[in-house]
């Protein structure tokens, strides 16, 4: 990483002492932008396709603490393709000032009828990723100050006859 970057440095909690035997939070390759969460059971959890979410622990709690900052938590793209495992509120939003233990909404998409998904302790099951925050000034107008050709269209319009 060039010295002209400057990373803001985030605290990070390990709630969970087997973090420490099974791995903390950490990048699994050079590139990787986001870092591997652990299920903090006691036990496997057995989601079955199609059954509300469960919220299962990470074992960790982030101060974030830079209003420029917050962290996302998704889903690893093999378990959501491979097995069927995803968020059940699709992407977890953690605000710079939250300092609570990080949870993962999980939920087995996979079609009824097909097998379960095991969720055993430590494995990983998520992913937390840190990403650039804008908080714009909001300005009331009667009246937006600017055109564009796609105006008013609305949603989807751009897949449209008229929106060609």
């Amino acid at each position: 990483m060039p010295e002209s970057v400057l990373l803001p440095r985030v605290e990070v909690r390990v709630l969970d002492q087997r973090l420490h035997q099974w791995g903390l939070p950490r990048y699994q390759s050079e590139q990787a932008a986001a870092l591997d969460l652990r299920a903090c059971l006691d036990n496997p959890l057995i989601l079955h396709p199609q059954t509300p979410a469960q919220l299962i622990p990470s074992g960790i709690a982030v101060y974030i603490g830079h209003d420029h900052v917050a962290a996302l938590v998704l889903p690893r793209s093999g378990l959501g393709h491979k097995q069927g495992l995803v968020l059940g509120n699709a992407v977890g939003l953690i605000d710079a000032d939250y300092t609570a233990e990080v949870m993962i909404s999980a939920w087995n998409r996979s079609a009824p009828g097909t097998e379960p998904i095991v969720i055993a302790p430590g494995d990983r099951i998520a992913q937390l990723l840190f990403v650039p925050v804008v908080r714009p000034a909001l300005a009331v107008v009667e009246a937006f100050s600017a055109a564009t050709a796609r105006g008013g269209g609305g949603f989807g319009s751009t897949g449209t006859e008229k929106g060609r």
